[in-house]
């Protein structure tokens, strides 16, 4: 009889434990931010610029724009001042609302190169102590962070050095990890796009020296435009080198796909014709993919590419309309 309840308790045991095996393969498959809504602010440029329009008596312009004002967006952070206060707050509105805060972490030093978007912390102790300032922010509050977009896929072209390129691993991977310490915080490190770098078995292997392991996921086509099923084949692709991480895609602009005109300025930067994509959301019906997500501002410039055009990160209202009418027609 005591053989019995040995055996018996070495067989609840087995199960137990297998369970558990069973139960963190499906947690590693599942979608960490299944179900969640983000936070729309509800004073943003575009909720502003339509009301604008509409004390101007634009009407047809406002309700264009409308659609985009209703859609939550990324809030991007940079080098602000009291980072921690300012995260605090807009925590404590998202949660007020019911909603999950969705934000960019966006100050790597050398930070894109220098060019359109250029700037970020001074040194990589500014870096590490500002990341800390981010992740204290948060708090407890249900989060999901992008890492620092194109931070990875420029250590892959020539525009740093590859001293820099090893110092960026290290400061992403610190990134990575202090976010993730965070309870409720969901992190997808940003892989560019599809038109960036095409050897992805490199890119891979930059992504796991800056800490892809610890983070959720990744993050394709931030700012970019180019089409679902183009960045859906890209991430499957890249996800089977990364032992199966999942990714979130960036459909603020991306309902017309890319610039094809092989005009003189980068295809990404403030295109013409373009039209803001699927609506933010979780429920995208494509296994790997977490979510659609609007990371870039529609109708943010995206730099000074031609005569008139505003700096980088600049609010440009007919730019926001024009997406937002091609989308509609």
């Amino acid at each position: 009889m005591r053989f019995g309840i040995t055996a018996l308790l070495l067989a609840l045991l087995t199960l137990s434990l297998s369970a558990c095996a069973s139960g963190q393969s499906t947690a590693r498959g599942a979608n960490p931010i299944a179900g969640q809504s983000f936070y729309v602010e509800p004073h943003d440029v575009a909720a502003q610029q339509v009301s604008e329009w509409r004390e101007h008596a634009m009407v047809q312009q406002a309700a264009v724009l409308e659609h985009v004002a209703q859609q939550p967006v990324a809030a991007w952070f940079t080098g602000q001042g009291n980072l921690k206060e300012v995260l605090l707050g807009y925590e404590a509105k998202a949660a007020a609302a019911g909603r999950s805060a969705l934000l960019v972490a966006y100050n790597i030093p050398d930070r894109d190169c220098g060019a359109f978007s250029g700037g970020g912390a001074a040194s990589s102790a500014e870096y590490r102590k500002w990341v800390e300032q981010f992740a204290a922010g948060i708090g407890h509050a249900r989060t999901t962070v992008i890492v620092e977009p194109d931070a990875v896929a420029q250590t892959l072209s020539s525009c740093l050095p590859a001293s820099i390129g090893r110092q960026r691993y290290e400061l992403l991977s610190y990134a990575v990890q202090a976010l993730r310490r965070r309870p409720q915080t969901t992190v997808y490190l940003d892989a560019g796009n599809p038109g960036w770098v095409h050897n992805l078995g490199q890119l891979a292997r930059a992504m796991r020296r800056s800490g892809i392991a610890h983070a959720q996921g990744f993050a394709l086509n931030v700012a970019n435009f180019y089409k679902v099923s183009t960045v859906t084949a890209y991430g499957r692709r890249l996800s089977a080198l990364l032992g199966g991480k999942h990714f979130v895609i960036d459909t603020s602009r991306n309902g017309n796909g890319p610039d094809t005109s092989k005009a003189d300025v980068p295809d990404w930067c403030n295109p013409p014709g373009r039209a803001v994509g699927p609506s933010p959301t979780t429920r995208t019906g494509v296994p790997l993919v977490d979510a659609f997500l609007w990371i870039k501002q529609p109708g943010s410039s995206d730099g000074s590419c031609r005569p008139g055009e505003p700096r980088a990160g600049q609010w440009w209202p007919n730019y926001a309309l024009e997406l937002a009418a091609n989308a509609a027609g």
